[in-house]
């Protein structure tokens, strides 16, 4: 089995949330409201500064409107 590097999956994940943000034609202020968190949240985890919990991860899915499977896929 291939070595997993955490750094490229956390990268894979910033872009992927990111980019389904921006596809839901969402803005960071729009993300963070519907997670009840200040819009500094959605920047840090969307720019790597900040590392998402599984809970969060599952709630911005919730908030984007999308299945986390389909992220990590």
């Amino acid at each position: 089995m291939a070595k997993i590097d955490p750094q490229v999956i956390n990268k894979r994940l910033e872009k992927a949330l990111t980019q389904a943000r921006k596809e839901a034609g969402l803005t960071q202020i729009d993300v963070a409201k519907r997670l009840k968190k200040p819009q500094s949240f959605v920047s840090k985890y969307e720019t790597g500064e900040r590392k998402l919990t599984v809970g969060d991860f599952i709630a911005v899915c919730e908030a984007l409107q999308i299945d986390p499977r389909d992220v990590l896929m």
